[in-house]
């Protein structure tokens, strides 16, 4: 049944939009066995890898696994509009509009064309986005500390080798003091992906690279990657903190688990501690990959918590519900209490479901500065 849900929006497109076309039989029946294909992604990507989050097609088709996938939702929504206008002429005198041919076309092509636009869009190597941070008593050390958050790589197949170098470049031409990760490096196994994070190994900051896990990893041998992350450089804070120093000043770089962890047998998020013997004086930043925990972030005295997880929502309006499903946290700067919660729109996305509508992709230039 489970398998069945979502092919509901494609048969809803063939029923409403293509059939009435006035199109040969063969044409219509031909477009309606595309499309039954097209929405059971899903079920081909688990069958390509043992996995939904990890599809191990050829680049080009999983592009346009993505784009068809992406037409029937927006064609689905386009129809299901026209369909409530219809139904609401049926209360006015002389209504009971009719719905011309040229409008199912119009719906298949404007489909087509934000499928097209959307899957560009989520491919892209992301612009940066300059966030300015002003924090009550920041050690004079770090007025102008620079720290660029990247999130949500999903390096896999839409997001190969080739995606991550120039990703890599991009974050190392800014020369910022510390690069951060939060999570969701991967979809793919160790063996899959090998080669395809590889150009992560030549990131470099002044003051490191600094990680916690997403759910993701979670779901393909979370200690092997976290490992094999170690191996490139990228030092992992699972329930930990560093502390970053500027002549007598100290800042508190902390980290959490993902909040899926306990599910596979894995320490869950503990920012007790992750906080443990760091100086008491000191102000706070955390990565977590989830930002629904805020509040309780916020309460345990941190500055400034970063987070991704939730691709900013992928698409306006589809965005409101992701963050039903986050406390409210979806996408930008939030005041949470005396904490400021800053939640990525992520650098790269999952590519089961690799759409953006006018929510961009972003490499994140985080700069302290202290609060007048």
């Amino acid at each position: 049944m489970i398998r069945l849900i979502p092919s509901v929006p494609a048969l809803y497109v063939i029923a409403r939009v293509v059939w009435p076309l006035p199109w040969p039989p063969a044409l219509k029946l031909g477009m309606a066995a595309l499309l039954l294909v097209a929405s059971q992604y899903h079920l081909w990507s688990r069958l390509s890898s043992g996995s939904v989050f990890a599809p191990e097609f050829p680049r080009p088709v999983v592009i346009l696994f993505n784009g068809a996938f992406g037409a029937i939702v927006f064609a689905a929504a386009m129809q299901l509009a026209l369909d409530f206008a219809v139904l609401i002429s049926l209360a006015i005198p002389g209504g009971g509009w009719a719905i011309p041919s040229a409008w199912r076309l119009a719906v298949v092509l404007a489909a087509a064309c934000l499928a097209t636009v959307a899957v560009r869009q989520a491919m892209r190597v992301p612009p940066l986005k300059d966030v300015p941070v002003a924090m009550a008593d920041l050690p004079p050390g770090f007025d102008g500390y620079t720290i660029l958050h990247l999130t949500d790589l999903h390096i896999s197949r839409l997001f190969p080798a080739a995606w991550a170098r120039a990703v890599v470049a991009r974050a190392n031409d800014l020369k910022v003091d510390l690069i951060v990760v939060t999570g969701d490096f991967i979809d793919g196994s160790l063996e899959a992906r090998r080669n395809d994070v590889e150009p992560l190994r030549t990131l470099r900051a002044r003051d490191g690279i600094w990680a916690v896990p997403g759910n993701h990893e979670y779901f393909f041998d979370h200690d092997a990657w976290m490992r094999h992350l170690e191996g490139l450089g990228i030092r992992v804070l699972a329930n930990a903190h560093t502390v970053l120093r500027r002549d007598d000043s100290a800042l508190v770089l902390a980290g959490v688990t993902d909040r899926s962890a306990p599910a596979t047998g894995h320490p869950g998020p503990d920012l007790d501690a992750a906080l443990s013997r760091a100086p008491a004086e000191a102000r706070i930043v955390l990565l977590d990959h989830q930002p629904a925990n805020a509040a309780w972030a916020a309460a345990r005295g941190v500055a400034l918590q970063l987070s991704g997880h939730t691709h900013g929502g992928m698409i306006r309006g589809l965005d409101r519900l992701v963050a039903r499903g986050n406390a409210g946290f979806v996408s930008g700067a939030y005041q949470v209490g005396s904490m400021l919660l800053y939640v990525s729109n992520g650098t790269g996305l999952w590519p089961g479901f690799a759409l953006r509508l006018g929510r961009p992709s972003e490499l994140t230039r985080i700069t302290l500065r202290a609060a007048s």
